[in-house]
């Protein structure tokens, strides 16, 4: 695939403003390797190459097993390899972020619920936000993995 526009470039007020409220998501969330999982979920759901490059090599550093980074697209098969806080996570990231029934399930939201704070869910909601963002720009311009922005 060809790349088809340097966009980040062309918008740079619109690139630091999606910077900051994706490390202020990040901030409040408070577990840097929960939130990866998370990104890199929604990136693998929006099909974005760029993404999933950048995320699947920020959790390697982070010191993440490989297993776990592997497995991740088959995570409710996955055993005890995800806590439940991260399984309610990854449902709440593929609901929020697949919206092919039109809404978040209940039970969706309610699992997530159990497991996080009401600020840190709204954290939750607010990372898978901007991940989505990120993975619509990088897929319609076709940024390639590796790239710079």
């Amino acid at each position: 695939m060809t790349h088809r526009m340097k966009f980040w470039g062309r918008v740079p007020a619109f690139f630091q403003a999606q910077l900051k409220l994706t490390m202020a998501a990040k901030k409040g969330l408070g577990d840097a390797v929960l939130a990866e999982l998370v990104v890199l979920r929604a990136s693998q759901l929006n099909k974005c190459a760029f993404c999933v490059d950048m995320h699947v090599t920020n959790l390697r550093e982070a010191g993440v097993e490989q297993r776990r980074i592997d497995l991740l697209p088959a995570w409710e098969e996955a055993g005890d390899l995800y806590s439940e806080r991260e399984r309610a996570a990854l449902a709440f990231t593929e609901a929020v972020t697949v919206l092919t029934v039109g809404s978040v399930p209940d039970a969706v939201y309610e699992r997530a619920a159990a497991q996080f704070s009401e600020v840190e869910l709204a954290h939750l909601l607010a990372v898978i936000v901007a991940i989505n963002n990120w993975n619509r720009v990088n897929v319609t311009v076709r940024q390639p993995p590796g790239s710079e922005l």
